[in-house]
């Protein structure tokens, strides 16, 4: 596995924005925008892909998440997520594919809805559309509080993980927990995240929604959306809205994964990218 570059970005508001760098600098870029609660981590075997593939990857931590700075005024409204965007494609410089899933893709799909497209290429959205099932984000936000207090053990986390992801087994090695959970000093690990995040004070306001809808039919660049085949979050209902908004869009479903869909089924998501980036740019697509 290509080995990875950890920089830092500046976000909106100055504090650090961690990432990871795989492959050649001097490649297209693709930037990959982490969901909810996740670290830069979730891209791990895709960016490193992708680089192996040509492109020049980059995985970054939202703000209060993995390595970056934790706002110290909590500001964990989706528009806090745009500006980060915004702050981190003006220092890549450079034309690039944004690739987003859950709250990364929501902030693509707002950010460049409503804002420049100039920076951009092509967007991915990995799960993510205008309409979710309320069951399924009910089932991630319930996943997030339940353990605030952290765990015991690495065993304990993997256990956690584990009746989340309920179609897919359980790993043996748990050490991989490590790059997503911090110990702290009463020894017990706690997700790298900050918790003040799940309070965020729009994640039920209907005007982000609706802004959001409304900004979608906005996007001008080459679009894919990739399902998991088994998501709860995104319905095969919630896709043909989104092609209704987004007639231009190219759409996968990826069977037998579920909200994270990468890392279910990397080998084919990892594919399904290629083979669209490879359509859309050319000079890639003997790649």
């Amino acid at each position: 596995m290509t080995e990875a570059k950890t920089i830092e970005f500046k976000s909106s508001e100055g504090f650090p924005i961690a990432a990871d760098l795989y492959g050649d600098p001097t490649h297209d870029p693709v930037l990959f925008m982490h969901g909810g609660g996740q670290t830069r981590h979730a891209w791990g075997g895709a960016a490193a892909a992708l680089a192996a593939r040509g492109w020049h990857t980059i995985s970054m931590d939202h703000r209060g998440h993995g390595d970056s700075g934790w706002s110290p005024d909590a500001n964990y409204e989706l528009d806090y997520f745009v500006e980060d965007f915004f702050a981190v494609l003006e220092q890549i410089g450079r034309k690039t594919v944004i690739c987003g899933a859950s709250l990364g893709g929501r902030t693509a799909l707002l950010g460049l809805g409503e804002g420049s497209q100039e920076l951009a290429s092509a967007l991915i959205l990995v799960d993510i559309a205008p309409k979710t099932e309320a069951k399924g984000v009910a089932r991630i936000q319930q996943f997030m509080r339940a353990n605030l207090d952290g765990f015991a053990s690495l065993e304990d986390a993997a256990d956690a993980v584990a009746a989340y992801r309920e179609h897919r087994s359980r790993p043996k090695d748990v050490s991989g927990l490590k790059k997503n959970l911090r110990l702290k000093d009463d020894g017990r690990w706690y997700w790298h995240w900050d918790p003040k995040y799940i309070d965020r004070r729009d994640k039920e306001n209907p005007s982000r929604n609706e802004r959001v809808r409304a900004s979608t039919p906005n996007i001008k660049i080459p679009t894919l959306l990739i399902r998991g085949g088994s998501s709860d979050v995104v319905s095969p209902e919630g896709v043909q809205d989104f092609l209704n908004l987004l007639p231009t869009a190219k759409f996968i479903d990826v069977a037998d994964a579920g909200h994270m869909v990468a890392g279910d089924k990397n080998d084919i998501f990892t594919d399904a990218v290629v083979d669209f980036l490879g359509q859309t740019f050319s000079d890639h697509a003997a790649a």
